[in-house]
């Protein structure tokens, strides 16, 4: 497959993304704080599968491991939602298959020589290891907003998922600008501005509760 097409496929990956973070944003500025809208979680799925895709086309570990690991979390917020219902079967069964489908293939058809994911593309192991590091701290924030969605019985982001969104964007970002990827370099680049407004709007809706008469 071409690079054009590989490329083109990551960054079809990433505009779903961009339109679920657009999406939130919106919804925010709108309420003056944060919001967990539906689309966000249904968004995640079909991005992290197109994702998953592009890091299985340019061998990268970091990617692939980000999306597996994230998946089931998408999933379960829209359980969490309600979103479940016999009116959405068919977006429920083609998420729920395509995933075990496509682990299926790179296990079995993928002839991947595992060692190479650790090298990378003439990288040097510091840098792969800074993509996985950086996948992690990005990966955990939905990990502690499953926890605490569970903890609240509500899905929700909470302020510490947009801090570890930062520092793990920011991560990845410089990763991203190793491994000459356009694609992460501008998806995590947007991300970045994101993270940085809801975090504002998180600090002044705080500001508002306890000071109400006062202009935060």
């Amino acid at each position: 497959m071409g690079n054009w097409l590989v490329f083109g496929l990551g960054f079809l990956a990433q505009l779903l993304f961009s339109a679920r973070l657009i999406t939130q944003w919106l919804k925010s500025e709108k309420s003056k704080k944060v919001e967990t809208p539906v689309l966000f979680w249904k968004l995640s799925l079909l991005g992290a599968i197109f994702l998953f895709i592009y890091g299985f086309l340019r061998n990268d570990l970091a990617i692939m491991i980000g999306q597996f690991l994230t998946y089931g979390l998408y999933w379960r917020n829209l359980k969490i939602q309600h979103e479940w219902s016999d009116r959405n079967i068919i977006f429920k069964i083609s998420t729920t298959i395509i995933p075990f489908l496509l682990v299926a293939y790179v296990i079995f058809f993928g002839n991947l020589n595992w060692s190479d994911l650790f090298k990378g593309e003439n990288l040097s192991e510091w840098i792969v290891i800074m993509g996985i590091v950086g996948q992690i701290v990005y990966t955990s924030r939905f990990f502690y907003q499953w926890y605490y969605s569970e903890k609240h019985n509500e899905s929700s982001l909470p302020r510490i998922f947009w801090i570890l969104s930062l520092i793990g964007s920011c991560i990845l970002f410089t990763y991203g600008i190793f491994r000459k990827d356009p694609v992460l370099m501008s998806a995590h680049f947007f991300g970045a501005l994101i993270y940085v407004r809801n975090l504002y709007l998180i600090k002044k809706a705080s500001c508002q509760e306890e000071h109400p008469k006062h202009l935060c």
